[in-house]
């Protein structure tokens, strides 16, 4: 008897869709790890496939950023789209200049801008896992595709902020441009929040709380304007090399990234040699855990002082709010560092680091509850952690000029984002 021939092993056929599962592990390592931190293998594993078949994709760990970075922001453009092509916001043109809004022009408004809040909001969701990889790690785009980049955003921008003037306009409360500005990039701040961590809530409570705190925010009545904040003359520099190379530190790692800085960069910027920097600091890593455990130490000295003089939770929280924007502002450069190159650090110094933070968010979250009793635990840390983004996004877009006008405008809308102006 002959013998049976063993069976063919069937044909392995390559996946349709494998471009865009390496796409969204990539985006989801970059987003979750930092840039520097994901290697074309770490890619290749998450998808099963060998480094090999992921260069038949992409050529280069850049060419996986630039890709992760277009689809987010595609996605939230055509998630709103449909409402630009639709010009569904044209039912809520406003009521003409000098006379009364009639309610029905103010509801077809609010309901048009909750319309494309609740796009965002929902696509936003969807890529939650992906969604922080621009904003903390766009200064490696190359200067091209970082216009492109902001070009896009601009755009989402605009698309927000025309039904939400028409909602002010209808309400009796037109904004101009500069203010129009900030209440929607605060708007889109807020919706971005939820990538910067990972509290839970049901899918529908979700968006629910955040289309309501987009309302609070597109409702905040902003300060006046004033005069820009006379240049600071710095004052006197340390004798001392150590906080020499640490201040000096901060403002590279700000402007270039922590892993684009070089031992040699933080020499020469305090005049040392790099054998002399290493008389102060083992390694480049532990300069960077000083200084993100001097920015904690910070911000719990910071707390501490607000809420000393307070004698209600409603007056600490509101104390709390303008310390902390002042904070930023004025050490807006160890700020940035803190929150977004602390993914460089040791896994153990990481979450040592991490723990800090959420400790201060702890604080924020219980004096926030103890003024609004109806939120459950889950719904204040989102809020707080909008608030927090508002900060870093306004900051950002005002170039953290630290005039008061400035910083009680960023406070005023911290405050809508909380849920308590």
């Amino acid at each position: 008897m002959s013998a049976i021939a063993p069976a063919a092993a069937p044909a392995r056929t390559r996946p349709k869709d494998r471009r865009q599962q390496i796409a969204m592990a990539a985006a989801e390592a970059f987003s979750e790890r930092g840039y520097h931190q994901v290697s074309m293998g770490d890619v290749a594993a998450a998808v099963g496939i060998s480094a090999p078949a992921l260069y038949r994709h992409f050529p280069n760990k850049y060419a996986l950023f630039v890709d992760a970075a277009e689809r987010l922001a595609n996605g939230l453009l055509e998630a709103t789209d449909a409402f630009e092509a639709s010009g569904v916001e044209s039912d809520a043109a406003a009521a003409p200049s000098g006379a009364e809004p009639a309610p029905a022009d103010e509801a077809a408004a609010r309901a048009a801008f909750d319309a494309i809040v609740t796009a965002v909001v929902e696509s936003t969701i969807d890529n939650r896992r992906t969604g922080g990889l621009y904003r903390w790690e766009g200064r490696y785009l190359e200067p091209d595709d970082r216009a492109k980049l902001r070009a896009a955003f601009s755009k989402l921008t605009a698309r927000v902020g025309r039904p939400l003037s028409r909602l002010r306009e209808a309400e009796g409360r037109a904004v101009d441009d500069s203010d129009l500005l900030l209440l929607a990039s605060g708007v889109l701040s807020v919706v971005a929040s939820i990538t910067a961590h990972h509290t839970n809530l049901p899918r529908r409570q979700l968006a629910d709380l955040l289309v309501a705190a987009c309302d609070d925010v597109a409702e905040t009545e902003l300060p006046t304007v004033g005069a820009p904040a006379a240049a600071e003359t710095g004052g006197l520099a340390s004798a001392s090399k150590r906080e020499l190379i640490i201040r000096e530190a901060l403002v590279l790692f700000h402007r270039r990234g922590y892993h684009d800085t070089g031992i040699e960069d933080l020499s020469a910027a305090v005049g040392l040699t790099t054998s002399g920097f290493y008389r102060h600091f083992a390694s480049k890593s532990d300069l960077l855990l000083e200084a993100c455990l001097r920015a904690s130490e910070r911000l719990v000295a910071t707390t501490a002082e607000a809420l000393g003089g307070a004698d209600s939770p409603a007056v600490g929280l509101d104390r709390l709010v303008d310390a902390y924007v002042a904070h930023s502002f004025t050490h807006h450069e160890l700020m940035s560092v803190y929150f977004s190159d602390a993914g460089a650090l040791p896994p153990v110094e990481l979450e040592r680091l991490r723990t800090l933070q959420r400790n201060h968010v702890d604080e924020w979250s219980a004096l926030l509850r103890a003024v609004r009793a109806d939120l459950s635990a889950a719904e204040a840390r989102f809020r707080v952690h909008a608030g927090l983004n508002v900060v870093v996004d306004i900051g950002r877009l005002v170039h953290w000029d630290p005039s008061e006008s400035n910083r009680r405008r960023v406070a005023a809308l911290v405050r809508s984002a909380l849920g308590v102006s």
